[in-house]
């Protein structure tokens, strides 16, 4: 999809909570590069620090790991999207859409040491350990340190410099009020209440 101006805000501090939080509530995407073998892609945990970096942990056998260190890569993390039917509007001279949030980051990456790595999965456990109601956290040092270690070897920690933020809020900014509350209604009637959410903040 070509999105209208109007989907693409220029990131204020205001927007950078919103994509920060989208970050932190998924805490999942994918990472871009152009390798020799060609263009590949890893599906990995993000997290993102104080300092504005994107850190993440491959295997040692991905086929981003050995190209990542120095290279300039794209992150992409997807939050809520549904799509929306002709149906919902009443003009009839409307075409069926697709809303969506994304969040695209561009930047350097380094290598992570190891200590950095280490720091990398506590935080990273940390961090979803407190979403688990039930139970005591899990934390590193309930493994056996040789084991741990044994499994941080197989794993290489990165951290990607944000230097571009390239977000996508496609949510019928573009569309008339009534028309969309609408559509929050239509998505409310198929589940996509995320979405649905999402669109109503908008628009308070």
């Amino acid at each position: 999809m070509h999105p209208n101006p109007a989907f693409r805000p220029n990131p204020s501090s205001d927007d950078r909570s919103l994509f920060s939080a989208l970050i932190a509530e998924a805490g999942f995407g994918m990472v871009f590069l152009t390798t020799p073998d060609g263009p590949r892609v890893a599906h990995v945990p993000l997290l993102l620090t104080e300092a504005g970096t994107l850190r993440f942990h491959l295997a040692l056998g991905n086929a981003l790991t050995r190209h990542l260190d120095g290279a300039r890569a794209l992150a992409v993390v997807n939050g809520p999207d549904g799509y929306i039917s002709a149906r919902w509007y009443s003009d009839p001279d409307q075409v069926p859409t697709w809303n969506y949030l994304a969040l695209e980051m561009e930047g350097p990456v380094r290598r992570m040491d190891r200590d950095g790595l280490h720091a990398l999965l506590e935080d990273v456990s940390a961090h979803h350990e407190a979403r688990v109601t039930e139970g005591t956290p899990w934390t590193m040092d309930k493994m056996a340190r040789i084991k741990r270690d044994r499994m941080m070897d197989m794993i290489v920690g990165f951290e990607l410099a944000i230097e571009a933020w390239r977000p996508t809020v496609k949510l019928s900014q573009n569309k008339p009020a009534e028309e969309r509350a609408r559509l929050i209604e239509g998505l409310k009637s198929g589940g996509k209440l995320a979405l649905a959410a999402l669109m109503e903040g908008l628009a308070a």
